[in-house]
């Protein structure tokens, strides 16, 4: 009866929390640091305005930490209680160490393991299947899940094809046994790590190790070719939100909701065109945050919580460097 139990067990999500520093940095303080303009920038990407944790004596950990307690608090959770906490990110504190331990240290959970899941811009939705893994598997039954970055800390801002895009924040999801028999329902996951030069940080890691040379040629900051990864990222989100639409029964109709990742509303809206969603269908909040990467789908979905009602269809959908990409159907459970 136990193993029967276990093959049925859904995750579900039963919590949100989230975090967005105070500072504003907008279209038009940018236009006064870089050749650029509002026009120009909302024109090409819909972004109006982005945060940024301003203070250099915090990192990462912060926005994570905030976007947890902010759950805990909603939920009114004993940080005790929880069993994992991950953290997507591709902006650590600190190199080796893990990011979500100290995470987990600082909110309280004593009873916890943590670790980081780099995916970039598809960290977090790579993380829901994580989760929903390991409470499908019985073994755990609170798993927090946080997807947070720093993006600030790898920008150049004189770099007017990448200042323009990323922000800060951090949003939480707490998964737990699904009680009502809504939650995690499918996925749909790929990668191809050809075109990783397309969207990365040239240095730091074990092909090109921290030197003077890198140093001065600023191989620190992310780098994008934008035409290359605009064109995957148009092709690929469509092409995995479709196939997991299809096998999951979902059309325009059925679908209560598209939660896409948001790197660029042309990206989002050339997706949903494909799809033939009407725009209430489809969330954005990209004007006021821009790409905060690991952070966007939890932070849209704490933006949104009082739209979803028990029972909404909801269809989640990434893409990030790497390559990295997938979509997720997830039936709301409260």
């Amino acid at each position: 009866m136990d193993l029967e139990k276990k093959k049925v067990l859904k995750a579900a999500i039963t919590a949100l929390g989230g975090y967005i520093p105070d500072t504003i940095l907008s279209n038009q303080k940018l236009e006064q640091m870089v050749d650029t303009s509002d026009e120009w920038i909302q024109s090409r990407t819909g972004i109006k305005e982005r945060r940024i944790l301003s203070d250099n004596s915090k990192a990462t950990s912060f926005l994570a930490i905030k976007a947890a307690q902010d759950l805990i608090s909603k939920k009114k959770l004993d940080p005790k209680t929880i069993d994992l906490v991950i953290v997507a990110t591709i902006t650590p504190d600190i190199h080796v160490a893990a990011t979500a331990a100290y995470v987990t240290s600082r909110i309280g959970a004593v009873n916890a393991f943590a670790y980081d899941l780099n995916a970039a811009c598809s960290g977090f939705l790579y993380g829901m299947s994580t989760a929903a893994a390991y409470i499908s598997s019985g073994r755990y039954k609170k798993v927090l899940l946080i997807g947070a970055d720093k993006m600030s800390s790898i920008v150049d801002y004189t770099d007017r094809t990448t200042c323009i895009i990323f922000g800060d924040g951090g949003g939480a999801v707490l998964f737990e046994p699904s009680s009502s028999g809504y939650g995690w329902e499918d996925e749909y996951y790929r990668s191809n790590g050809t075109d990783r030069m397309s969207l990365r940080i040239k240095a730091g890691g074990s092909l090109f190790p921290t030197s003077q040379e890198t140093l001065e040629n600023g191989w620190h900051n992310i780098y994008q070719d934008g035409k290359t990864v605009f064109k995957y990222a148009v092709a690929e989100m469509s092409n995995v939100t479709e196939e997991i639409m299809k096998r999951n029964g979902l059309d325009e109709q059925s679908l209560d909701y598209l939660i896409p990742h948001q790197a660029n509303k042309r990206i989002i809206d050339a997706t949903s065109k494909r799809l033939a969603l009407s725009k209430e269908k489809v969330l954005v909040n990209i004007e006021h945050y821009g790409n905060t990467t690991a952070a966007t789908l939890p932070l849209l979905l704490n933006d949104y919580e009082n739209k979803f009602t028990k029972g909404d269809k909801l269809v989640f959908t990434a893409f990030g460097a790497g390559f990295t990409w997938g979509a997720a159907h997830l039936t709301w459970a409260y």
